[in-house]
């Protein structure tokens, strides 16, 4: 269905379109700057309703931040069964969307409800970015060194959750980092000059990277034991505690995958393991190294995590080694 939609190639000003997809829209507004238009909505994936409000609202965020953007404005989408379980649950989620707005700069003005069985909730939101310091997926080239700023393992942490089997531990780590916007990340990468970038999200780190090396036309080597991942989650997944998006998500990329030496089954399901709000995945050229690691310490990001490096590859493959 979406192949059959108009692509709005022939918009001078549509930047970044369904032509060629991106984390988010990006349209044209003057000869230096440009809009930035994202949107992301799901149901509830922890219990309490103002932690899925911030982790929403962070995740929807972060589709801005990805593109080198600064957002600006949202607006909350929200299904809800008001009639059968009130306004208290909403208010507390909204609040949590709303204070995690505040916290990245953004001003919530606006939304829309309606009356669902379902709870959902998300937002669309719009940001500004310089053109030429516009981050897109496949902005990267051989030779950068890709980063990764958020550990993995928040899918298999969330569905042992659901199963009553995840170590409170574990779960108070995967919403924090859920929670944490990606700004100081996204600040590092554009000052340092990168260009290419998306963040982790459904498809999982290794899902992401492909989509990289596809717009890109390169390929990438990443070591596995380089991949920051959430201590408790090493147990979860070898009791194949996990997303059922995990696996498909493996079975998709099984053509474009190598790996190399011995990588457990545990391991590949953790690169494919689906993230809610996950963090950057940064190709940094070699030149910009040292630029991108010490504006990202000056900002705070706590997970720096060097993980491969991009390299020459028509077939646009991702080699994995232990």
């Amino acid at each position: 269905m979406l192949g059959q939609l108009p692509k709005g190639e022939d918009n001078p000003n549509v930047l970044v379109g369904l032509n060629d997809p991106d984390d988010a829209g990006v349209y044209r507004l003057d000869d230096r700057m440009a809009m930035v238009q994202t949107v992301d909505f799901f149901p509830p994936i922890v219990d309490d309703p103002y932690d899925f409000g911030a982790i929403t609202a962070t995740n929807a965020i972060s589709d801005v931040y990805a593109m080198g953007g600064r957002p600006v404005t949202a607006l909350n989408l929200t299904a809800f069964p008001e009639k059968e379980l009130g306004s208290g649950i909403l208010d507390k989620i909204l609040k949590g969307g709303h204070d995690k707005a505040a916290e990245a700069g953004v001003a919530v003005i606006g939304g829309h409800s309606i009356n669902d069985k379902e709870i959902k909730y998300g937002m669309a939101v719009t940001g500004l970015v310089e053109i030429e310091k516009m981050v897109t997926k496949g902005g990267g080239r051989p030779g950068d060194i890709l980063y990764l700023t958020k550990p993995l393992g928040v899918g298999i942490i969330a569905t042992a959750a659901k199963r009553d089997l995840a170590p409170e531990k574990a779960l108070k780590k995967a919403i924090k980092s859920m929670s944490e916007l990606n700004r100081g990340a996204a600040e590092a990468m554009v000052a340092a000059g990168v260009r290419g970038g998306t963040d982790v999200t459904g498809f999982g780190l290794l899902g992401h990277l492909w989509e990289m090396l596809v717009a890109g036309k390169v390929g990438a080597e990443i070591s596995a034991s380089a991949i920051p991942v959430f201590e408790e989650v090493w147990d979860l997944a070898l009791a194949e505690i996990m997303p059922g998006r995990t696996k498909v998500n493996l079975d998709y990329l099984s053509e474009h995958i190598v790996f190399e030496g011995r990588v457990p089954p545990q391991t590949r399901h953790i690169l494919c393991d689906p993230q809610t709000s996950g963090g950057l995945l940064i190709a940094v050229p070699e030149a910009s190294r040292e630029i991108f690691l010490r504006e990202a310490e000056a900002r705070g990001v706590k997970t720096v995590a060097e993980i491969g490096r991009l390299v020459k590859d028509k077939e646009c493959r991702i080699r994995v080694t232990p």
